[in-house]
C-alpha cells in the first residue's frame, strides 16, 4: 500500500532568523538549547529567568565582553519588544509574560517548534509519539527498530536530547523518533509528521490545560498535520480525535481488521502496511504487561510506515531495553520483587503497570494534580495484597480504597522527611509474602516531597538495598 507524504512549504531554516528578536522565557535544558540554536543563526535573544547566572560562560561573555545578541532580563511583568516568544513547559499559559505576549499579539511557540522551523532542507522524517502515558517506552522500541533496520535515527524530544539540538547538530538523521508532551504539542501549531501516534487520553495536567477537552485538543495536534494517523482503536480518545484524519492506522490488542495492527494466536500481525504480514511474537516483547504490548504495536505502525521490514521489527523489540524507573526490578529479597515504575505520575500509568503484576503491595501517593482514582482502585482492587501511602494526597486515595476495597490493608505513611521511603518499605515488606511484588507505582507527581520521579525512586532503591535478607535480581 502507498501511504501519503507531508507537504507543505519549504522550511525557513537558519537564515530566516538572522536579526528576529525572540524572547526565551526559562533557561531550562530546553531553553538553553533554544538560546544556544538561535544566537548561531543570528537573532537577537532576550532571556526571561528569575534566576542570576542562568547562561553558561559561552553565552554569557565572549572574550571577557558580554555577548550583545544574548542579553538576561529577569522576569519583568511585561513582555518586551519581541517578534516571537519561545516557552518551555513549565511556563504556565496563565504565566503575566504569556498574558501580556497575547495581548501584544506575539506568537508563542515550544521549543519543538522552534526546531521544525530551523531544520534544513532535506532533513529527517518525523515519527511523532504522544499519550498520556507510555510515550518513552514506544518512542524507544521504535528507535530499537529503526535502528535494527539500519536507518540512522535517535529518539528525542521530551526524550534525550532536544530537538533543537538534533535538527542543528552535525549528524544526518534519516528519521526523527520524536516523543512530545501536552505542554509541547499545545505551543507546537505546524509540525508535519510522516506518522504521528497517540497512544491514549486520560485525565492529567488539568491545572495546566484548565479542561479536559483542552489537554485532548493539545494531543489532537499530533494528528492534524501528520500525513498518516496511528490510532488505538482500543481507546476511546484516540479514535475520537482521529475521526475525521484521511489516512488513520489502527492498531488493537485484539485480531486485527483491514489497516490495522494486532495480535493473533501471540503474533503481532500487520494488516495495514501488509497482508497479513508476521512482524514478532508477543515473546520478542522485553517488558511485562498489556500495555507495553499496546506500546509494541504503535511502534510497529510507526516503523511500518516508513518500510521497515517485518525482521527488523521483531529484532529491534527484542533489543529495546526500558529506561530506568518504568516497572524496573530493583531486588529481590527473600522472594518478594521490588519494582519501580515511579514514572507513573497519574492514575492511568499507575493501572497499566499494576495490571502486570497479580500479587502486590502497592505503593502509592504523592500529588493528585485534581486526578480522581476511584476508578484505578476498582480495576486493581482484586490484585493488591496491601496498600502502603506517601504524599500530601494520600488521604484521598485512602478513601478511595476505603469505598472500593474495604479489605485491603492499609498503612499512612504520615513522615514527610528523608526517612519516609525508608518507613514505607519496610512496611511494604511487612505486608508481602514470598511470590508478591512490592510496587511503587504512585499515580501522583512526585514534588510534594522529592525534586522529581527521579529522586523518589532513588529514595525507594535505597530503602530496599537497606532491607535485610536475602536479595536476587
Amino acid at each position: 500500500m502507498t501511504w501519503p507524504r507531508p507537504t507543505g512549504p519549504t522550511r525557513p531554516g537558519h537564515r530566516a532568523w538572522a536579526g528576529r528578536r525572540v524572547l526565551v522565557l526559562g533557561a531550562g535544558v530546553s531553553g538553553l538549547a533554544a538560546i544556544r540554536a538561535l544566537h548561531r543563526a543570528g537573532a537577537l535573544v532576550l532571556v526571561a529567568d528569575e534566576r542570576t547566572g542562568v547562561l553558561p560562560e559561552d553565552l554569557s561573555q565572549q572574550d571577557g565582553n558580554p555577548l550583545p545578541t544574548v542579553r538576561t532580563i529577569g522576569m519583568p511583568d511585561d513582555v518586551p519588544e519581541v517578534d516571537l516568544v519561545i516557552a518551555t513547559p513549565g511556563a504556565q499559559p496563565d504565566h503575566r509574560l504569556l498574558v501580556s505576549a497575547r495581548r501584544a499579539g506575539i506568537e508563542i511557540i515550544a521549543e519543538p517548534e522552534l526546531a521544525w522551523r530551523m531544520r534544513d532542507p532535506g532533513a529527517a522524517t518525523w515519527l511523532l509519539v504522544t499519550g498520556t502515558n507510555g510515550k518513552t517506552t514506544t518512542v524507544g522500541m521504535l528507535e530499537s527498530i529503526l535502528l535494527a533496520s539500519g536507518i540512522a535515527c535517535i529518539a528525542s524530544g521530551n526524550i534525550g536530547l532536544p530537538l533543537v539540538e538534533v535538527v542543528t547538530g552535525p549528524v544526518p538523521y534519516d528519521v526523527l523518533a520524536v516523543e512530545l508532551s501536552s505542554f509541547q504539542l499545545d505551543r507546537s501549531p505546524s509540525i508535519r509528521a510522516h506518522a504521528a501516534a497517540v497512544l491514549n487520553v486520560a485525565p492529567d495536567h488539568l491545572d495546566w490545560h484548565g479542561s479536559m477537552q483542552a489537554y485532548a485538543q493539545a494531543k489532537k495536534t499530533a494528528f492534524d498535520q501528520a500525513a498518516i494517523a496511528v490510532v488505538n482503536r482500543d481507546d476511546e480518545w484516540s479514535s475520537r480525535l482521529a475521526e475525521q484524519h484521511p489516512h488513520p492506522v489502527g492498531f488493537t490488542l485484539g485480531r486485527p481488521a483491514h489497516g490495522q495492527l494486532g495480535l493473533v494466536d501471540g503474533v503481532l500481525l500487520d494488516r495495514a502496511f501488509g497482508n497479513d504480514i508476521e512482524l514478532a511474537g508477543v515473546e520478542d516483547v522485553p517488558v511485562p504487561g498489556a500495555h507495553n504490548l499496546t506500546n509494541a504495536l504503535a511502534a510497529a505502525a510507526l516503523a511500518r510506515s516508513v518500510d521497515v521490514a517485518a525482521t527488523a521489527v521483531a529484532q529491534g523489540l527484542r533489543s529495546y531495553r526500558p529506561g530506568p524507573h518504568r516497572n524496573a526490578l530493583i531486588s529481590k529479597v527473600d522472594g518478594v520483587a521490588y519494582v519501580d515504575d515511579s514514572k507513573a505520575t497519574n492514575p492511568h500509568a499507575a493501572q497499566a503497570s499494576l495490571s502486570a503484576y497479580s500479587d502486590v503491595v502497592w505503593i502509592a501517593g504523592g500529588l493528585l494534580k485534581g486526578a480522581e482514582v476511584d476508578d484505578l482502585v476498582v480495576a486493581v482492587r482484586d490484585r493488591l495484597r496491601a496498600v502502603v501511602l506517601l504524599g500530601i494526597d494520600r488521604a484521598v486515595i485512602a478513601r478511595a480504597l476505603a469505598r472500593h476495597a474495604p479489605d485491603v490493608p492499609v498503612v499512612e505513611v504520615t513522615t514527610n522527611d528523608d526517612g519516609a521511603m525508608v518507613e514505607v518499605v519496610r512496611a511494604a515488606a511487612s505486608a508481602a509474602g514470598p511470590g508478591s511484588t512490592v510496587l511503587l507505582a504512585p499515580a501522583a507527581a512526585s514534588m510534594d516531597m522529592f525534586v522529581n520521579y527521579v529522586a523518589r525512586a532513588d529514595a525507594f532503591a535505597k530503602a530496599v538495598a537497606g532491607l535485610p535478607g536475602k536479595k536476587s535480581g
